[in-house]
């Protein structure tokens, strides 16, 4: 049962969305993507990601973007994956990035949360990962 699970605090582990400025939409927007960054100084195996959008329309409907699954078997030490490209149109939702993974026999497990319209230029910082600016979720 997931009670008798012990979940370890995540340090190490974080979300980053990126603009491409080489990959543009046809109305000439950066295209963003997503990765996934492994700050530690060990591997993590067996990740999972489950990736979803969720919030209100203008009229106040909700809405709910389709829950989209990753695999990684292994992420290297201090190393990034892409994960997902992401458009702009769905900046507006809270985007969820629920992180899993082992190292070892022990899971770990975290949701990162992007708030609406925090995925903006004016919120970038440095990603030495990456060697890039773009919103980061520690």
């Amino acid at each position: 049962m997931k009670q008798d699970i012990l979940f370890e605090p995540v340090a190490g582990v974080s979300v980053a969305i990126v603009p491409d400025d080489e990959a543009l939409t046809p109305d000439g927007q950066p295209i963003w993507q997503v990765y996934l960054l492994n700050h530690n100084a060990f591997p993590l195996q067996n990740v999972i990601v489950n990736a979803n959008g969720y919030g209100q329309r203008e009229d106040g409907e909700p809405v709910r973007t389709s829950t989209l699954r990753y695999l990684f078997e292994e992420v290297q030490p201090h190393t990034a994956v892409p994960i997902e490209p992401i458009e702009a149109a769905l900046f507006h939702l809270n985007n969820q990035y629920w992180v899993s993974y082992y190292v070892g026999p022990q899971i770990f497990d975290k949701k990162f949360i992007f708030v609406p319209d925090s995925i903006v230029a004016g919120n970038c910082t440095p990603i030495a990962l990456l060697d890039r600016a773009g919103v980061l979720h520690g």
